[in-house]
């Protein structure tokens, strides 16, 4: 047997070691916590949390897979380049579109550098350029023309085909004037600063929700199924890599630059040829320094062998290239005096604090705001007014407090505590079970009329369709909608919203009121009840309140030891039950709505008991049935649905584009049901 080396035997005794119970619970935690993320970020191109963020929880996790090899998991994000593609068709990977090594340190940098050089010679010759925040596509030309374009998907295998929407950037080339027989090429797609806001602006105007990000919103566009909206939304993008070619060859990736650029195609603007450690690192520094007078985002700095034939012999590991790795920048962070507090009342009636802070630049942009969340948050910074507080930018976009250096707290300071009523109408506020934040449930309250309205007829409420952010403040404005209950006696002022051209031409009212009457005729109680605002009252729980109660009227008489008897509703939530139905205002609002014609009565009756006891939560799209009718087909089947996967979910019924919600199921070991298996179910 061969003799294994004392660096061999190391490595095995590790493998063998046994693992601790607190670092084998603090793997799995950041396995499922990271691959949640990544199913946010790559998927649903919705992430919550900042890139930063992310980085150092999989720093931690790197750490411990060294520290004990054996506990590797296979689903750990380590063993993973992208993420699957399951949104376009698929294509296969000529070339694997590999993630690179992050490194946050100089010595990292100069360790990659110094081996570098040890390896390949003194001269070995570096390129140090930007990294956009974007995502990775590709693009394949034969003979000169652009053929096919691929995002990365999960970097090995397949991506998804978005050749429709790559030809309406700009910035794509789909004939080349200098042609080969093959070239595929790698690029980052995203947005300017520019472009971010006027797509933000255009989506406030028509009361749409707004990107998180430039790269949140570039992701979403390129994967949609509407090319104009590509068009509109007036996307970039950098090429920065040659990945394979048929008919020339290139010694090094700046002539690969230059023959790009020759044909017209935009690649990294801003880079640095460099040979030594202290070259790169110098580079590093300049990139990071002009990050705030770039017109884009960047989140790093690359570092990359410049010749192509050195590249090939360093090759690959399974994730990462050998000859490059990305580094990093710290979130930019600053101190500021805070100089108030502002407190908000916002769409739902959610209280919003807001620190109102001298002026600082960060990433390029004066910041002189930043929310501070909730009373909790507040508590645990310590913060009060006249701190000084130590501002950041989330993900280079939203500025953030990080903290409070009380070393420099006033000598007459004191904690700050969020006001007990409304800064807008004066009612009480009320705390939601389980969560920190404050709300309004006046339904008159100035500060909640455009945007409750806005929630109130939305689709999962009233369903009111042609009702956005622009008609509705226009309503208001105008005096003629005041509150709900207004909405269902805009019929008898058609001649004066017509006279004054509220909605435009005359079609546009009629269609608007015919709307308004669809909506009384169809909008069930459950839509009705979720639609009001009330704390803690979204779809699921009003389905629930009135599989219990059968009425609304039922349950504005309920009593708050009545309320919590149906499952699920603890004693907060129903005391806001209790508080809402209480109010006066509120009660004669109900009223009017109910004088309306609307429906307060649940069409939700059991018929079965197949799936008594049992939880459900749906999740993508079903090939027959809505979300709204496969809740209705397992309520009237004894079952019950809930909005979010927990351990008390029975099963998870799951359709096509399914998101986060499999996932977790899947890691709760949760068993999935079609539509299909679900109607099984009941019929067995």
């Amino acid at each position: 047997m061969e003799q294994l080396s004392l660096f061999d035997q190391g490595l095995e005794a590790a493998k063998t070691a046994e693992v601790p119970s607190e670092i084998t619970e603090e793997y799995t935690g950041l396995v499922k916590t990271l691959n949640y993320h990544a199913e946010r970020y790559y998927n649903e191109d919705a992430p919550e949390i900042s890139d930063y963020e992310y980085d150092m929880m999989n720093n931690r996790l790197k750490e411990l897979e060294r520290s004990y090899p054996s506990i590797v998991s296979p689903d750990s994000p380590s063993l993973r380049v992208g993420w699957k593609a399951n949104k376009g068709q698929k294509v296969k990977h000529n070339v694997p579109m590999l993630s690179l090594q992050d490194v946050f340190s100089k010595e990292e940098v100069d360790e990659f550098v110094r081996s570098m050089r040890e390896d390949l010679g003194e001269d070995t010759e570096f390129l140090v350029e930007t990294k956009i925040d974007g995502l990775s596509m590709a693009l394949r030309y034969d003979n000169g023309l652009l053929v096919t374009a691929i995002t990365r998907g999960d970097g090995i295998t397949e991506g998804e085909d978005v050749t429709a929407n790559a030809i309406e950037i700009s910035d794509v080339v789909t004939k080349l004037s200098d042609p080969i027989e093959y070239l595929e090429i790698r690029g980052e797609v995203y947005m300017t600063r520019e472009a971010f806001a006027k797509v933000n602006e255009d989506a406030v105007a028509r009361g749409e929700k707004t990107f998180a990000n430039p790269r949140n919103c570039a992701a979403g566009t390129l994967r949609q199924l509407d090319t104009e909206v590509t068009r509109d939304r007036n996307l970039s993008l950098f090429i920065f890599n040659i990945q394979q070619t048929r008919g020339r060859e290139f010694t090094t990736h700046s002539e690969g630059y230059e023959y790009l650029r020759s044909n017209g195609i935009k690649t990294i603007e801003l880079y640095y040829r460099c040979k030594t450690e202290e070259e790169v690192w110098d580079a590093i520094q300049k990139i990071g320094d002009k990050r705030g007078e770039l017109p884009y985002d960047i989140d790093g700095a690359v570092v990359k062998l410049n010749d192509i034939k050195a590249r090939e012999r360093l090759g690959n590991t399974i994730k990462f290239p050998r000859w490059s790795v990305a580094y990093k920048y710290p979130p930019e962070e600053k101190e500021t005096k805070l100089l108030d507090i502002e407190v908000n009342t916002g769409r739902t009636g959610r209280v919003t604090p807001v620190a109102i802070f001298e002026p600082i630049t960060l990433c390029g942009t004066t910041v002189s705001r930043a929310t501070l969340h909730n009373q909790d948050f507040i508590d645990e910074l310590g913060i009060g007014i006249g701190d000084t507080l130590i501002v950041y930018k989330s993900g280079e976009i939203i500025p953030k407090v990080k903290g409070v250096n009380k070393d420099r707290r006033p000598s007459d300071w004191e904690p700050y505590k969020l006001p007990q009523i409304c800064p807008v109408c004066g009612h009480r506020l009320v705390r939601a079970e389980d969560a920190a934040d404050l709300k309004c449930v006046n339904l008159n309250c100035p500060g909640t009329v455009v945007n409750g309205i806005l929630n109130f007829v939305s689709r999962d409420a009233m369903n009111i369709k042609g009702m956005g952010y622009e008609l509705v403040k226009a309503l208001v404005d105008g005096g003629y909608v005041h509150d709900f209950a207004d909405i269902f006696t805009l019929h008898t002022k058609r001649d004066e919203l017509i006279e004054n051209k509220v909605l435009g031409l005359a079609k546009n009212t009629d269609k608007l009121l015919a709307a308004i009457e669809t909506s009384v005729r169809e909008a069930s109680a459950e839509n009705l009840l979720s639609g009001l605002g009330i704390p803690n009252v979204g779809k699921a729980t009003s389905r629930e309140l009135l599989k219990h109660f059968k009425t609304i009227d039922a349950i504005a008489e309920a009593s708050v030891e009545e309320l919590t008897l149906v499952g699920d509703i603890g004693k907060v939530s129903a005391e806001g039950i209790a508080d809402f139905f209480g109010d006066e205002g509120n009660r004669e609002l109900i009223a009017r709505l109910k004088a309306s014609g609307l429906n307060f009565e649940t069409s939700n009756v059991v018929t079965g008991d197949a799936f008594s006891g049992l939880t459900f939560v749906i999740t993508g799209t079903l090939p027959t049935m809505t979300r709204e009718e496969a809740a209705a087909f397992i309520e009237k089947n004894g079952g019950k649905v809930a909005s979010s996967v927990s351990k008390k979910t029975s099963y998870l019924v799951m359709g096509e584009n399914a998101g986060s919600k499999a996932t977790k199921a899947r890691d709760l070991g949760i068993p999935t049901l079609s539509e299909d298996d679900l109607i099984k179910l009941v019929e067995g």
